[in-house]
C-alpha cells in the first residue's frame, strides 16, 4: 500500500502543486535546489503546515482529507530537523525520555536498547548536549525521533550543518537504520552523494512541481536528470561485493559482469554497494593499454557526446553491458581521437578514484 499525498499551497516565490504516491518501504529521497519545495512538503506531511487544499493517506490511515486534519502530535511520524534541537539543560538520557512522552506507546526495553545500540549512543547517555560533537548530537536527535515509535521517519537535511567526516559517520548509521528498521524514511537533501548512496526511490522537485520520480536506478538512467544532480558530472554504479579484501588490500565489486577494483572498504562479501565515479576521473583510449598501472580498464561503446562547455570540456556517455559511465575529457582530445557515437573505445578508471 502506498503513501499518498496531494497538496496545493501558494508560497511567496512559488506555488507548490504536487500529487505523489510514495513507497512505504526503504528510503525515498526528496531532491531539488533551494526553493524547490522539499522542506515545505515534509512540513505538510507532518501536519506542521496546512495547505490550501490537500489529502494525505498512509496505508489505510487518512491523515488529511476535506475537513479532516490530524494535528502533528496525532500523526505517527518522527521528524529530524537540520539542527538537533536538544535541550541543553538535560542529559542525553533525559532528552530521550522527554521525547518519548509524545509516543502513543512507549518502546519496550528491548526496542529502546536496540535503537541506542544501532546509533551507537550508549556511551553518551549521561553527557550534556554541549559535550557532544555535531555528529553525536544528530545521532541523539535521530534516536529521539525513533523512540516515539513512528510509522514514518521524516528527515530534513540532517547533515547540512556537519563537516565531511561527520557526514560520513552519520551516513553509515543511516545505512544501518535502513537495513534493520522496517519503517519508510523520507529524506530531504540537495547533496547528490547522500541521495545516490542512501535512496531507493528518488523524487526530484523543481519550484514546487514534480520533475520526476521512481526507483533510483531508473531515474539515474536519464542523462538529463543525472546531469542536473550536481555541477561535477558523475556516475552512480550499483554492484555487489565479490571480495572485501584481496591480498593487495583491494575491494572487488561486481557491477553486472564487470569487476571494479577499489581501495579496501569496510564491507562484507555479497553486500550490495553503491559506487560514485566522477566523470573527470575517467579517461578514454582507442586501444587497450598494455603494461598500465590503471586497474580498471573496460571496453565500451560511445552512446552520446555532449556539446563542449565554455572551458573546452566534453561529456562522453559510455555504455558497457547495460551500465552507463560518464567521462569528462577535453574537446581537444575528443577531436584528436575522432570520437563519435557508436565507436568502440576503452574506459580507464584509477582504483583510487572510485568512492563508496
Amino acid at each position: 500500500m502506498a503513501f499518498k499525498a496531494r497538496f496545493y499551497l501558494r508560497q511567496t516565490d512559488f506555488t507548490l502543486d504536487l500529487d505523489l504516491s510514495l513507497p512505504t518501504t526503504g528510503v525515498t529521497a526528496l531532491y531539488g535546489p533551494s526553493g524547490a519545495g522539499k522542506t515545505s512538503l515534509l512540513r505538510l506531511l507532518a501536519g506542521l503546515q496546512r495547505p490550501e487544499a490537500g489529502e494525505v493517506t498512509f496505508r489505510d490511515q487518512v491523515w488529511q482529507a476535506g475537513r479532516r486534519f490530524l494535528p502533528p502530535h496525532k500523526r505517527p511520524v518522527g521528524f529530524v530537523f537540520q539542527e538537533s534541537s536538544l535541550f541543553d539543560h538535560l542529559s542525553v538520557r533525559r532528552n530521550l525520555a522527554y521525547g518519548m512522552k509524545r509516543a502513543a506507546r512507549a518502546p519496550d526495553p528491548a526496542q529502546y536498547d536496540h535503537i541506542i545500540e544501532l546509533l551507537g549512543i550508549g556511551p553518551l547517555m549521561d553527557r550534556a548536549p554541549g559535550q557532544l560533537s555535531g555528529g553525536e548530537r544528530q545521532r541523539v536527535a535521530i534516536a529521539r525521533a525513533l523512540l516515539v515509535r513512528p510509522q514514518v521517519l521524516l528527515m530534513d537535511e540532517p547533515m547540512a550543518a556537519l563537516d565531511t567526516a561527520r557526514k560520513k559517520e552519520i551516513l553509515g548509521y543511516l545505512e544501518r537504520l535502513k537495513s534493520e528498521l522496517n519503517i519508510p524514511l523520507l529524506y530531504v537533501s540537495h547533496n547528490a552523494d547522500e541521495v545516490t548512496r542512501l535512496a531507493d526511490h528518488l523524487v526530484v522537485l523543481d519550484r514546487g512541481r514534480l520533475r520526476v520520480q521512481g526507483p533510483i536506478r531508473q531515474v539515474l538512467a536519464d542523462h538529463d536528470i543525472l546531469g542536473s544532480l550536481r555541477e561535477a558530472p558523475f556516475t552512480a554504479l550499483f554492484g555487489r561485493v565479490v571480495s572485501p579484501s584481496t591480498t593487495h588490500r583491494l575491494t572487488e565489486v561486481a557491477v553486472g559482469d564487470t569487476l571494479f577494483r577499489m581501495p579496501r572498504q569496510p564491507v562484507r562479501k555479497g553486500q550490495d554497494i553503491r559506487l560514485h565515479l566522477h566523470a573527470r576521473d575517467v579517461s578514454i583510449a582507442l586501444h587497450r593499454p598494455e603494461d598500465s598501472s590503471i586497474l580498471n580498464i573496460f571496453d565500451c561503446r560511445i552512446e552520446a557526446i555532449e556539446e563542449p562547455t565554455p572551458d573546452g570540456q566534453q561529456l562522453v556517455h559510455l555504455r558497457r553491458e547495460g551500465t552507463t559511465i560518464q567521462a569528462l575529457i577535453s574537446a581537444y582530445s575528443c577531436a584528436e581521437l575522432r570520437l563519435r557515437p557508436g565507436r568502440e573505445v576503452y574506459a580507464q578508471i584509477k582504483a583510487l578514484s572510485i568512492l563508496q
